[in-house]
């Protein structure tokens, strides 16, 4: 994969397809790849070009010692934008990656065409506020918990009860996270602070948006994207039954057909 030097690190990147642009942004703990599963595969058929890139944290992109922040994210997907010339283009974002979009298009709407922000929020409530709290406290005591232990927990918390009771589907999940199991890779990550509340900030937001819910998603549950929908002044709201926090990858088709409606009207 080539690189771009932007922000003082390097940042690993794939472009593909023929069109007009799309940069897809990961979330938390998660390769840029994991896009080419399902999303890049459709948008290439509706006419886009994509580019998919390792956020800081995730090797082969550079892995910098120490916690990040959000800005940190923010300047690097900046960096990479002005970098290959993309701007202003459209955005896709899930979960760390629609708020590394939410705050591009705050501070530099030049190079925001439009967005799709999928499982996303402008603030952490009580119980995400103690799942987040709780995390930051295991990760700092050092200890490491068993891959098939995190495997378990991360099927519970990242996807559907109808994936979850489909026990062919549930099994294969399990071989995948146990199997993807990335120790202290992207520990970095895990410390950017999403704690704050961003309601007001994203009214100054001037582009077309859509936010998508999933709604068994956990991580940021529908009533935390709707907050995003109603605070964003051009931003609609849909919804997609039977998935949780990675709806992207368990309701790969309508999740797509939501993108591609979206971006082919702005």
């Amino acid at each position: 994969m080539p690189f771009v030097k932007t922000n003082g690190i390097r940042l690993s990147y794939q472009r593909s397809g023929r069109g007009e642009p799309v940069l897809l942004i990961m979330g938390s703990g998660a390769a840029g790849h994991v896009w080419t599963m399902h999303q890049t595969p459709a948008l290439h058929r509706a006419g886009y070009e994509t580019i998919v890139f390792d956020n800081r944290g995730i090797a082969p992109s550079d892995v910098p010692p120490g916690n990040y922040a959000l800005a940190d994210m923010v300047a690097d997907t900046t960096g990479l934008i002005e970098a290959l010339g993309l701007g202003p283009c459209r955005i896709i974002g899930t979960s760390m990656g629609a708020m590394i979009a939410q705050e591009l298009a705050i501070g530099r709407p030049d190079l925001v065409r439009s967005m799709v922000l999928m499982a996303t929020r402008a603030r952490s409530d009580a119980t995400r506020k103690a799942l987040l709290t709780a995390e930051r406290t295991l990760r700092d005591s050092g200890i490491r918990l068993p891959a098939n232990y995190q495997a378990a927990r991360t099927v519970l918390e990242m996807l559907s009860p109808a994936t979850l009771n489909d026990e062919a589907a549930v099994s294969g999940w399990l071989d995948i996270f146990e199997l993807t199991d990335n120790g202290n890779t992207a520990d970095g990550q895990a410390a950017v602070d999403t704690m704050g509340d961003r309601r007001e900030a994203l009214r100054r937001i001037t582009v077309p948006c859509r936010a998508i819910a999933f709604t068994d998603d956990l991580i940021c549950p529908p009533h935390l994207v709707a907050e995003v929908a109603d605070a964003i002044p051009d931003c609609d709201y849909e919804e997609i039954p039977d998935c949780g926090h990675l709806g992207n990858l368990e309701r790969p088709e309508k999740v797509n057909a939501a993108i591609i409606e979206f971006l082919d009207k702005y």
